[in-house]
């Protein structure tokens, strides 16, 4: 008999409120419980299941046209069963599922509690941001940064020098007045947005310069502007959100800018080869993917089903609910999956995606990664998600 350990479960009509996968000896979440629990399942016993009947059915499903050039890997946690493998080892196109990599990646090498501290330093009159990859600041921290100065300030200047592309291969520059992504610079307030604290707004094209003006205001100072230096006494500092509540944030709305900065916290100068070396460090096979950025942003990213569903998992508890959050919240409305699938979307032009796990109601747990090209994605979106409503059946 396999057992599958949890922290407390709660369900309710459609959404759980505490899943909890010990995968890589990673946990990515704090517990949520939405609503008024019904019913607490501990130390889930998983029954003996044969996962023949499930073999054939996914084997049929996989055929299904909606989902063009198709490529799946599902594995049956709890014994290490590979229940459909179909053109797993084809890399192709993932959109935000690469978000995934990333996560992984941080959370093996950093861990869930690593924080990214902003400094500002004072020289004479002038006030130096040192920007350090915190791309979420808020004006309760900017607020806490100019009451840390205090007085005597002239001038803020950022030091945005920490990285250095602004925009990578296959990023297409109108993408930032669209709201998907900011050009990356080292500080941010709320990821670049204009108006909004969330969602896809237009970006700034000078997100760094904001935080200037916006603590230049605060201070009262007249002069704003860049600097390639940070010279001074450290005057005040504020913390980001730890690596896991950060994480967390990233794949709710699949925030593409907190992809890019969790990438560079591996390495500011080669994040994705940073990523890439973490992951094989650890175990995890990368042959056969191309990858290009870290959030899944550009069309020219090519993972292969395999390597998605080796890091599916890792971070589930970060990941959107099916029927209840994120990027999920509209999806597997009244279906069996809904409160139960756990995972990362992907969608772009002709791209949809879908990574992540859910508990069958064998007790058995099941990691998938899904990708779909060459399609219509709200066409390739159902008979994705079909295909994990069939997983939490079996």
């Amino acid at each position: 008999m396999k057992k599958w350990w949890m922290s407390t479960v709660v369900v309710t009509a459609a959404v759980i409120a505490t899943v909890v996968f010990a995968v890589a000896n990673v946990l990515v979440h704090d517990p949520v419980q939405v609503d008024k629990p019904e019913r607490g399942i501990t130390a889930l016993e998983a029954k003996d299941v044969d996962n023949t009947g499930l073999k054939a059915t996914l084997s049929a499903m996989a055929q299904d046209r909606r989902l063009g050039n198709f490529g799946a890997m599902i594995t049956d946690i709890t014994t290490g069963e590979v229940v459909l493998s179909h053109n797993a080892e084809t890399a192709l196109t993932p959109a935000s599922a690469t978000k995934l990599l990333t996560a992984a990646a941080a959370l093996y090498e950093l861990g869930p509690q690593d924080r990214i501290v902003t400094e500002v330093r004072k020289k004479d009159r002038t006030a130096i941001i040192k920007g350090s990859g915190d791309v979420w600041l808020t004006h309760e921290q900017i607020d806490s940064l100019a009451a840390q100065i205090g007085t005597g300030v002239d001038t803020v200047l950022v030091d945005a020098t920490a990285w250095k592309d602004k925009l990578l291969p296959g990023w297409d520059p109108a993408d930032v007045d669209a709201g998907f992504v900011a050009p990356l610079e080292p500080v941010m307030l709320y990821g670049g947005r204009l108006g909004a604290t969330s969602g896809d707004v237009p970006r700034s094209h000078r997100p760094a310069f904001d935080v200037a003006e916006a603590l230049a205001k605060r201070l009262g100072a007249g002069t704003v502007g860049y600097t390639d230096s940070s010279e001074g006494d450290v005057v005040a500092r504020t913390e980001s959100p730890t690596l896991q509540k950060r994480i967390s944030m990233m794949m709710e709305d699949s925030d593409n800018v907190m992809a890019e900065a969790i990438g560079r916290e591996l390495s500011a100068e080669r994040p994705v080869e940073a990523t890439l070396d973490v992951l094989r460090k650890n175990g995890v096979d990368v042959n056969g993917s191309t990858v290009v950025d870290n959030s899944g942003l550009s069309l020219d990213n090519r993972i292969t089903p395999k390597l998605l569903s080796q890091v599916a998992a890792a971070s589930v508890l970060a990941l959107p609910v099916a029927g209840g959050t994120g990027t999920l919240e509209n999806r597997f409305n009244n279906t069996p999956g809904a409160g139960w699938v756990r995972a990362k979307t992907g969608t772009l032009t002709g791209v949809s995606a879908l990574a992540g796990a859910v508990p069958s109601k064998s007790g058995h747990v099941y990691s998938f990664a899904m990708i779909s090209n060459g399609s219509e994605i709200r066409q390739a979106r159902e008979a994705l998600d079909a295909i994990a409503n069939a997983v939490r059946e079996a």
